[in-house]
């Protein structure tokens, strides 16, 4: 028998956010198990905890209901707001197969945790199939190049009008479907200032001035639509920087997964400049709603 923890990530309210189960203690579970659990659970991402294996606090393995990914945000900042919720600690390193993250706390109260965790430098690269991703989204045009970023999974970035253009969007999953290892971002400036209070805030964080909303679409991961893509927001940052949107070291605040009824609210800033990238670091918080235990 395993325990595991539910916890909705990128919202302080229980049902909100991007929910994420945690296995807090997986040793003696083999990686087939793991995949086999993960699907069982089927939620965007699962993540099992193991001692760590070099400078960090814990390894951590994520898993979607079909493959495992070397690094994702919402898993990362969520197992570290499990792991983080009870102790004093000011920061955890957690291992993944993409490299050690440090998730550094803020704010605790009682379920709640909000936390920052230093991403990935993303790896950039026009996406080559541009037309066709644009088909399979119902769009003419993007209002930006389309690039795919990579610090763990493949986000491509694709720029929408308006948010009700964002809102209207009907994708064809099973043309997205034939873009393998991606998941589609379609972001927008935002003009409503209601939105992040839906998502139920985050402990601490104020609003930073700028605001933009976004959608995730990823059948090639096992997700039809996911309501907060940490690993999305940081890449972000750094897609509307490199092309003038907002400087270099601006803190941009992130709504996702209004359109599934689950909003979600990130914060994110990229250090450096188009030449080089510094650091890129997201923020958000996290509440534990539920605990279980795996009888299989």
């Amino acid at each position: 028998m395993h325990q595991y923890v539910i916890v909705d990530v990128f919202t302080t309210v229980a049902l909100q956010g991007n929910p994420l189960a945690v296995f807090p203690d997986a040793v003696g579970i083999p990686a087939e198990r793991m995949q086999l659990i993960a699907r069982e659970m089927n939620l965007s991402e699962t993540t099992f905890v193991l001692p760590a294996r070099a400078d960090g606090d814990r390894y951590v393995r994520i898993f979607t209901p079909i493959n495992e990914l070397p690094f994702a945000g919402h898993p990362v900042l969520g197992t570290a707001a499990v792991l983080g919720v009870s102790t004093a600690v000011d920061r955890l390193r957690l291992e993944t197969a993409g490299g050690t993250i440090p998730i550094d706390f803020s704010h605790r109260r009682e379920r709640t945790v909000t936390a920052a965790m230093r991403q990935p430098i993303p790896v950039r690269e026009p996406y080559a199939r541009q037309g066709d991703l644009l088909d399979a989204l119902g769009l003419e045009s993007s209002t930006l190049p389309v690039d795919a970023y990579r610090n763990g999974p493949r986000h491509v970035y694709v720029g929408v009008e308006s948010e009700a253009a964002l809102s209207r969007l009907r994708p064809d999953l099973r043309a997205l479907a034939g873009h393998p290892d991606m998941a589609a971002i379609c972001f927008t400036r935002s003009g409503d200032p209601e939105e992040a209070g839906d998502a139920g805030g985050s402990e601490g964080l104020e609003g930073s001035g700028e605001r933009w909303r976004m959608r995730m679409f990823s059948p090639a991961y096992g997700v039809s639509e996911d309501a907060g893509t940490g690993s999305a927001a940081g890449p972000l940052a750094v897609h509307l920087a490199r092309y003038g949107l907002v400087p270099f070291g601006k803190r941009i605040e992130i709504v996702q997964g209004v359109e599934m009824g689950r909003p979600s609210q990130m914060f994110a800033r990229a250090e450096g400049n188009s030449r080089r990238l510094d650091t890129v670091e997201v923020e958000g918080s996290a509440v534990i709603t539920a605990r279980g235990t795996l009888l299989a």
